[in-house]
């Protein structure tokens, strides 16, 4: 059974358009030897980049202490 780690699950979000065909042309340029990228990895590897990078700015780089609850859908509230 693989780990929590290793698992993966599909998520649904929306992206720019322009966003996501330069992530798409990225994968693609890059997907032979060596880097050998696909959307998934690029993906990943920019979220934990950014959730470092929040941990740091507001956790003191301590991870973020786990959910109550689901996250609600629907549009987000205006700041």
């Amino acid at each position: 059974m693989p780990s929590r780690e290793a698992a993966k699950v599909r998520a649904t979000f929306y992206l720019s358009a322009l966003v996501l065909d330069e992530a798409r042309n990225a994968a693609v340029y890059l997907a032979g030897p060596p880097a050998r990228l696909t959307l998934t990895k690029l993906v990943e590897s920019a979220l934990r980049a950014e959730l470092a990078r929040l941990r740091q700015l507001h956790n003191e780089g301590d991870e973020f202490p786990a959910r109550n609850e689901e996250l609600k859908g629907g549009r987000p509230i205006a700041a």
